[in-house]
């Protein structure tokens, strides 16, 4: 099956054909890092995370690239009411960032550009525009004129006639049009500054990502990336300038949606963000990955703990089978993937080690909630094997299980998930139950089934649940 993909621009799904053939180019609104990141900002990671895994297993040459809008008024507002300079909230808050995206098991992107690292491509662009007469500068800023783009409101489907002033300048005294769009913004007591040849001042937030992504990706490359909140103005007024400019910009727009709080879009000024550092002391990492990846990427999530706690359950349920089959037949196990293979430097597994169904579900728009399912199927179908003593069968499932889990980023045995200690002391918690479980069974065998009872009371209150099976007891640690 052919990867299709929703295209926010044209709102269809559409085949995917990269610009380059056996290549890639995927460029993801990063953050804009004037707080440290909640579960809705990091949503978007993950989601995309699975789209690169996936080109990667398709055999694209992936060339992966999120920004970092380290200057925006927002962060100087912080700056401000902290006491703190404007370089340091955004360093602080960008490091806040990347552990969050490591400890969820993000791929690191390929190029990670910072706004303030790219202005003289910002200059470059803006001269372009105002040289073609779709910008103009006035009272030390730049301004992108909207009626000189024809197709403005084109991808979020409005029409300008409908729209409001654009709200990035304060005050609109030197705008053409209320609507007009700031490229840069000149400079104000108090704030940082660079050089332009219509004055100092410092990027607008949209101009940044246009100069950036061709830079890496070219003038035209394959998918834009980023929340469906960014639609309007952000990749509106993204397109308008790049395409103005004569760019062919990105074929392909996709967009993942919100992580809510009852009703409401999650967000630090209303008060209802749930930070990722606090999230991962209540569940493991992989366990919030698992509940932020579970649904369709263009779906919102509205989060409750029991919608947690019922994420956490099902990951269990896959991680529990994979740890009984490697206690039964640890041999069987799979390897790494041959480092021969596309993807196989990111941990990730052959295309045709995958079920067909799982590779359906993810050609079908990255449709995760389907390939959950198959996941969950085959799970169930190696607990059959296991129950029914066939080691190897159930070995064979697992096999397909964590080549699937790697695709989602969800393998529990794999980085940044798996833990040495964790799995050293593990080998010495599976040699001592092993011993009670032989001191159980002897116990078992001579009758005396007062003292069996009390060792498996005795491992229970240690945490430790027992079955006994067709195949002998096992045993897991109490969920």
């Amino acid at each position: 099956m052919t990867l299709r993909v929703h295209d926010t621009a044209t709102r269809s799904v559409r085949e995917f054909v990269p610009v380059n053939p056996g290549q890639a180019g995927l460029y993801l609104c990063g953050a804009t890092v004037q707080a440290p990141p909640h579960i809705g900002h990091i949503r978007s990671g993950v989601s995309f995370d699975v789209v690169v895994r996936w080109l990667k297993v398709s055999g694209l040459d992936v060339t992966f690239c999120r920004n970092v809008t380290d200057i925006d008024d927002k962060i100087i507002r912080v700056a401000a009411e902290t006491g703190s300079q404007w370089w340091a909230v955004a360093e602080r808050n960008q490091r806040a960032f990347s552990r969050a995206y490591d400890v969820l098991g993000c791929l690191p992107p390929d190029v990670e550009p910072r706004a303030t690292g790219h202005v003289p491509e910002m200059i470059t662009l803006m001269r372009r525009l105002v040289d073609s007469g779709h910008a103009y500068a006035a009272g030390g800023n730049v301004f992108f004129d909207v009626s000189s783009y024809g197709r403005y409101g084109a991808l979020s489907g409005q029409r300008p006639e409908h729209m409001l002033a654009a709200d990035d300048v304060a005050g609109d005294a030197f705008k053409r049009d209320p609507r007009d769009f700031a490229l840069w913004k000149g400079h104000k007591p108090g704030e940082p500054a660079w050089d332009t040849p219509w004055g100092p001042g410092r990027p607008g937030w949209h101009l940044e990502c246009s100069a950036m992504s061709t830079k890496y990706l070219g003038a035209t490359f394959d998918i834009h990336g980023g929340g469906l909140d960014l639609i309007f103005p952000h990749h509106e007024n993204e397109l308008a300038q790049s395409a103005a400019a004569g760019d062919g910009f990105a074929r392909y727009w996709l967009h993942n949606g919100l992580v809510k709080l009852r009703g409401e879009k999650m967000s630090k000024s209303l008060g209802n963000s749930l930070l990722v550092d606090a999230m991962v002391t209540m569940v493991r990492p992989i366990e919030l990955r698992y509940y932020l990846g579970q649904a369709h990427y263009r779906s919102d999530i509205d989060y409750s703990a029991e919608a947690l706690g019922e994420a956490v359950t099902a990951f269990r349920r896959i991680e529990g089978f994979l740890t009984r089959v490697g206690k039964l037949a640890p041999a069987a196990m799979p390897a790494a993937p041959d480092a021969g293979l596309p993807g196989a430097a990111a941990g990730l597994p052959p295309a045709a080690s995958l079920p067909v169904a799982f590779s359906a579900a993810l050609d079908d728009d990255f449709a995760v909630p389907a390939a959950l399912a198959v996941v969950h199927d085959t799970v169930r179908e190696g607990n059959t094997a296991l129950a029914e003593g066939d080691a190897g069968g159930a070995a064979k499932q697992a096999e397909s299980v964590l080549a699937m889990l790697a695709v989602l980023g969800l393998d529990p045995f794999a980085a940044p998930f798996a833990d040495s200690v964790t799995s050293d002391l593990s080998a010495v918690v599976d040699a001592l139950v092993s011993v009670a479980l032989e001191q159980r069974q002897a116990a078992r065998a001579r009758r005396d089934y007062a003292a069996a009872d009390a060792i498996r009371d005795q491992l229970s209150a240690a945490g430790i649940v027992v079955e006994d099976t067709a195949a002998g007891p096992r045993w897991e640690l109490a969920r």
